[in-house]
């Protein structure tokens, strides 16, 4: 493999990442929006409180990191996309934004007016924003973000049935991850009828989601025959492990083995991710702009894995063990 090769791999395993534990803070704000009354929802959001505090801002590493890596990388595909794709970037910069900025005010708020309001941002804004990172996916994956500046259409690009979809996705899986994920910390907790209400609906938003994804079969076939062809062909095995996995949770769940389906939950929302890039490869930027050909000086491509090389020795042990830190169960 060359050296844009393997950062391309380390950059999509970054995305990977975000995916799993940035978009799991994600669906947590979308089961606080759910969660119902101050005094009904009272447990529920305390729970989404303690599981997310601790790691919510170690988990945009990985988002920075992508970006970094793309910036640098293939600088040609970033010019592209963020000149083309820059109102829903912009959205989704200030949707993170509104959500940090919402979570630290509602835990320092005091009135319930102030509550409301800063939880109503955290709970909107975290469900806006993976649908808008998911637009974002489905313009680049169908081809509307020619190579250039601001050469696609400003408005298509990003709506369209092919991002609309991927959007929709997007959000059912953050939220199907959260459930999943709040449902072990429930029960390692101690409160059983909060893991049962979590895994009730994880069990929904799993049902939920896996429809809209085998609709969207058709849309892909007809707006994104391309990406459609990708996964129906090599990225096939792919596509299967995802459903396997999928259908794998939703039994470990219906058993109540909660860790063990945290597993193959993360697993099944992975493999769509390097479905997506099995299909698509070796294009960034479909019909024809190649990694060869958008991947920067090789100078600067040795040197940044050389650095990543050297960062992830000193950044992943650190966050395995913040995470290891805040998964043991609290002493009674």
């Amino acid at each position: 493999m060359t050296a844009a090769q393997w950062l391309l791999v380390l950059t999509w395993a970054g995305v990977t990442l975000y995916a799993l534990l940035g978009g799991a803070d994600f669906g947590g704000g979308f089961w606080d929006m759910l969660a119902g009354g101050s005094r009904r929802g009272f447990a529920q959001r305390r729970l989404i409180e303690h599981s997310i505090g601790p790691v919510w801002e170690a988990n945009h590493v990985w988002l920075i990191f992508v970006l970094v890596m793309f910036w640098t990388c293939f600088p040609r595909v970033f010019a592209s996309v963020a000149s083309t794709l820059y109102i829903p970037l912009t959205l989704i910069a200030l949707g993170i934004i509104a959500r940090g900025a919402a979570f630290a005010f509602r835990k320092a708020s005091t009135e319930l007016w102030q509550l409301r309001l800063f939880g109503g941002a955290f709970a909107l804004s975290s469900i806006l924003t993976p649908f808008f990172l998911g637009t974002v996916a489905g313009g680049v994956a169908s081809g509307r973000v020619p190579p250039g500046l601001a050469r696609g259409d400003l408005l298509t690009s990003w709506w369209n049935p092919t991002s609309v979809l991927a959007g929709l996705v997007a959000v059912g899986s953050t939220a199907y991850l959260a459930a999943v994920y709040l449902t072990g910390d429930a029960r390692r907790g101690g409160d059983r009828a909060l893991a049962e209400a979590f895994r009730l609906r994880a069990l929904v938003t799993a049902v939920v989601t896996g429809a809209i994804v085998l609709g969207g079969i058709v849309i892909l076939r007809d707006d994104a025959p391309r990406l459609f062809a990708g996964l129906t062909g090599r990225a096939l095995p792919v596509v299967a492990l995802s459903a396997f996995a999928g259908i794998v949770s939703l039994v470990l769940l219906v058993l109540r083995h909660y860790t063990t389906a945290r597993g193959t939950a993360a697993l099944a929302v992975a493999a769509v991710l390097w479905a997506w890039a099995a299909a698509q490869y070796p294009l960034l930027l479909p019909p024809d702009v190649t990694v060869t050909r958008a991947a920067a000086d090789p100078a600067v491509l040795h040197a940044t894995l050389a650095s990543v090389v050297v960062g992830m020795v000193l950044l992943v042990p650190s966050l395995l063990w913040l995470f290891a830190l805040f998964q043991r169960a609290p002493k009674r």
